[in-house]
């Protein structure tokens, strides 16, 4: 394992930093070896007063003692932001602009939104699938004209956790078809989320845009750079999705049935998943778990009560691997939606292009 890190720690900053990812990040970066946050962003109700005076922590007792006494400011680049990095975890309504303006005014934004994941010259990533497409960003900052910032995004929740589990497959036998159902959490909607009476003893077949992004997000991730590192090309192989929430607090499960490039044994499937390791583990990154995709062999599993906190909360859980009738192989997956499906997802993106170089030269 790599014994890399920066000389000094990077100071970053969390814009949205009260909502329900911004307190994630707030949680994953106490004690972080790299990171040191010096600025944090609140709404204008929550500008100018300090963190733990706010209100609304719902992640554990109490708010994070190093960050109680921090005063929040405006969710804007400038004097205040006394960082080069910026966590965004601001709704979509509203993150797309701000986003762009901190990068212009020279912040590296990773960016927990879906406003700019399928723009052309923004890398989609997760640091075991594609790491390589950190390359474009020379190309992005000089087709924006940003000198220093760039934005790098994070997919959305349900799709990490299934391209995690598809990785290893299509580098193993290459990918077809992928047809998956998800049953998500009620953190994956936010706070308060869902009502609890359009929920309990209820499944909702629907979450507005969920599908779209399941089906369109993989294709980006599991796709090329071009040589001149200008260019995505989308993997070819087809996804069809159906999403749904469920009365579950934290994890999504996915159900995910799909036909390989060629015909393989079972056993080698749960090869390529058990083995698979990637850049992350090879740098040592510290957010990176030691085994991105668990495989249980339990018939009963995985559940996300039981297994959400799989490898600090940054592992997919894969079981139930058994022949399709349909397609080659089905298994049911489970991911922790709100820590490795968003907040800490930025966060092994930015240590993973501290550990390429693009920041804290």
């Amino acid at each position: 394992m790599s014994t890399f890190k920066p000389a000094k720690p990077i100071k970053v900053g969390v814009v949205g930093a009260t909502g329900a990812v911004g307190q994630r990040f707030i949680q994953q970066l106490e004690g972080h070896p790299w990171f040191e946050l010096t600025a944090i962003g609140g709404s204008e109700r929550t500008q100018g007063k300090k963190y733990g005076s706010v209100g609304g922590w719902r992640l554990s007792a109490n708010v994070p003692e190093y960050v109680r006494n921090m005063t929040l400011v405006e969710g804007l680049p400038g004097k205040n932001w006394d960082c080069d990095v910026i966590f965004s975890s601001l709704p979509s309504d509203i993150a797309g602009d701000i986003e762009e303006r901190f990068a212009a005014a020279g912040y590296k934004v990773f960016s927990n939104a879906r406003n700019h994941r399928n723009d052309p010259d923004v890398p989609l990533m997760i640091p075991e699938v594609n790491p390589e497409h950190s390359a474009i960003l020379p190309y992005q900052q000089r087709n924006r004209g940003w000198d220093k910032g760039f934005i790098v995004t994070n997919p959305n929740c349900t799709t990490i956790h299934l391209v995690l589990a598809l990785k290893p497959l299509q580098d193993a036998f290459g990918l077809k078809k992928v047809l998956v159902t998800s049953l998500q959490s009620l953190s994956g909607a936010g706070y308060p989320g869902v009502p609890s009476l359009d929920i309990i003893d209820n499944v909702v077949p629907f979450i507005d845009g969920e599908e779209a992004k399941v089906e369109t997000e993989p294709l980006k991730l599991l796709g090329l750079l071009t040589d001149e590192a200008t260019k995505f090309q989308n993997a070819d192989f087809l996804i069809s999705a159906t999403c749904t929430r469920v009365a579950v607090r934290e994890a999504h499960t996915e159900s995910v049935s799909l036909e390989l490039g060629r015909k393989v044994g079972i056993d080698e499937v749960a090869a390529a998943l058990q083995e698979f390791q990637a850049e992350p583990q090879r740098l040592g990154l510290p957010s990176a778990p030691a085994h991105p995709v668990l495989l249980r062999a339990e018939p009963d599993r995985p559940q996300p009560f039981l297994d959400r906190e799989g490898d600090g909360a940054m592992a997919t859980t894969v079981g139930r691997l058994r022949p399709c009738q349909i397609l080659d192989y089905k298994f049911v997956l489970v991911g922790h939606n709100t820590i490795r499906g968003a907040a800490a997802a930025s966060i092994l993106n930015a240590e993973l292009l501290v550990a390429q170089g693009y920041i804290g030269k």
